[in-house]
């Protein structure tokens, strides 16, 4: 498989994939990371944010996500849930 087919996901070819420009920062060894806060959850995760560390916003609070190679062609959304479990209690 080819990373640039990877990246387009769902989308069709013609359009390519959805990139949502965030102020990207490099990372210095040594340092420590600050998070991007973003509420961008359709936003396309590419391989060179990887080892970043992202606060996605899911509608109430914002969820920590550190991107890892495993990670690239997904959408920053799909790390942070918008809706709790449900267990079902016995009174």
């Amino acid at each position: 498989m080819q990373p640039t087919l990877r990246l387009l996901g769902g989308r069709s070819v013609w359009k390519g994939p959805h990139i949502v420009p965030l102020p990207l920062v490099r990372v210095v060894p040594g340092q420590k990371v600050t998070p991007i806060r973003t509420q961008a959850r359709s936003a396309t995760i590419l391989p060179n944010m990887v080892g970043l560390k992202f606060q996605v916003h899911n509608g109430k609070v914002y969820h920590d996500v550190v991107i890892s190679d495993q990670m690239v062609g997904h959408k920053l959304g799909e790390f942070s849930p918008t809706r709790k479990r449900f267990t079902w209690r016995k009174k």
